[in-house]
């Protein structure tokens, strides 16, 4: 699992803070779901459906048991978000998705919008209302919320890194959360990749193997596209640079649908932790422009950088959503106590 603590510079502190600005509707109730950055579109992903599986998953048949027992059923309260670490906050307009399901009399005020970056003990939202709601809903934003922020981060950190080449995410990510692992990465400043097998054809190894060669493979997704008339992003998976001469070849004899050549496991990792991207330069340099290209594999945050050096356009990286550290948030309704325990044990 990749950290992300020690690549915060005081610089990357500096930039954030300076660009943080109030939500444009600062006090809202849970109705009024403000999005700052929209999350991608799907033809057949229900948000709201997938908000009612996890309540239901953590309410059971009984609901909240110790809520019930606890609780008098009438209290109103507050209760403040807080970071319990530094990074970029995301899911701020899922949680008000959440709260509404929940309960649309509850108001909720942001002092940070998706995107923005928070430190270590900031107050950065607050929930007010029938305190039995706002308890059930609680672990639900904030398991969402965690994750969310936690992909935004990394993110933040490997687009910067990347430029000027384009961070992508991949379909490595949890089941069921697609989208909003996806809509993460957008909040942390990253493009998306394709959604999933029906939006952007990808020829990769196993196709390539199956179809008897990789000129075999693209022949047949030009004629299968120009048969059921569908117009739609190609990739090819290369992983030599022979591959690589084979599909330039091919285009330059043929019309192709054609878009974007992926360079797999073209960075070569070195005994000393750096890498070498000879490899991957020569193939761009063969390429010459002619597509957009992609570089995958052994990208991290120590390699992105000379990556994104080499003159690719985009680097793909699974790690986004398929092992990210989730950034601590909490919610309290008694914040200076929980303050207090946080600066005890370092978290605040």
């Amino acid at each position: 699992m990749i950290s992300v603590s020690r690549f915060l510079s005081p610089q990357f502190y500096a930039i954030q803070r300076s660009s943080v600005k109030m939500s444009a509707s600062a006090t809202q109730t849970a109705g009024e779901v403000s999005m700052a950055i929209k999350p991608p579109s799907h033809p057949t992903y229900d948000l709201k459906a997938v908000i009612k599986l996890a309540l239901a998953e953590d309410a059971g048949h009984t609901g909240d048991v110790t809520c019930l027992a606890t609780i008098p059923f009438d209290l109103e309260v507050e209760a403040y978000f807080l970071a319990k670490e530094d990074g970029i906050v995301a899911g701020i307009a899922l949680a008000d998705m959440i709260f509404e399901q929940v309960d649309p009399s509850l108001k909720i005020e942001w002092m940070r919008k998706d995107g923005d970056y928070v430190h270590k003990g900031l107050k950065f939202g607050k929930v007010s209302g029938n305190a039995h709601k706002i308890v059930v809903a609680e672990r639900v934003v904030l398991n969402f919320m965690q994750r969310m922020s936690g992909i935004a981060t990394l993110t933040k950190l490997m687009a910067d890194a990347a430029s000027p080449a384009c961070i992508l995410e991949t379909r490595k990510t949890a089941p069921g959360l697609r989208l909003v692992d996806k809509w993460a990465v957008l909040i942390g400043g990253g493009r998306n990749h394709r959604m999933g097998l029906f939006d952007m054809v990808m020829i990769k190894d196993n196709h390539i193997s199956a179809a008897g060669g990789i000129v075999n493979a693209i022949k047949s997704v030009d004629e299968y596209l120009k048969q059921k008339n569908l117009e739609m992003d190609v990739e090819v998976e290369t992983r030599t640079l022979e591959e690589v001469k084979e599909v330039l070849e091919y285009v330059s004899v043929s019309e192709t649908r054609l878009t974007r050549i992926m360079l797999d496991n073209m960075v070569v990792p070195l005994e000393n932790g750096d890498v070498d991207v000879t490899m991957l330069k020569d193939a761009i340099e063969l390429i010459n422009g002619k597509f957009e290209t992609e570089a995958s594999g052994n990208v991290t945050l120590e390699t992105v950088h000379k990556i994104g050096q080499s003159g690719v356009t985009f680097i793909s990286s699974g790690a986004l959503t398929h092992s990210v550290k989730a950034l601590d948030i909490s919610l309290k309704i008694d914040t200076e106590l929980a303050l207090e325990v946080g600066r005890r044990t370092k978290r605040a």
